[in-house]
């Protein structure tokens, strides 16, 4: 992997925005930062959104793979 590589993941609930951009090297450190999120009751982002984000994480870009997006998307919950 070049050290210009980046991975995108992002997740859109309703107006909410949350995009995560990490190299291979800032898994452990995207991971953790997944449970934060959860873990604040002033945020949407839910335990279920980390459970399926981490998944992602540990899917994303292959050594050699120059650029992985992963997405998700949910329906607006109003």
């Amino acid at each position: 992997m070049n050290d210009d590589d980046i991975n995108v993941l992002a997740l859109v609930k309703g107006k909410e925005r949350y995009i995560f951009l990490f190299d291979d090297n800032q898994r452990a450190e995207t991971l953790r930062l997944l449970g934060r999120y959860a873990s604040n009751s002033e945020l949407s982002f839910s335990w279920y959104d980390a459970a399926v984000l981490s998944q992602k994480v540990r899917q994303a870009g292959p050594v050699g793979q120059h650029f992985q997006r992963n997405s998700l998307s949910q329906p607006l919950d109003e």
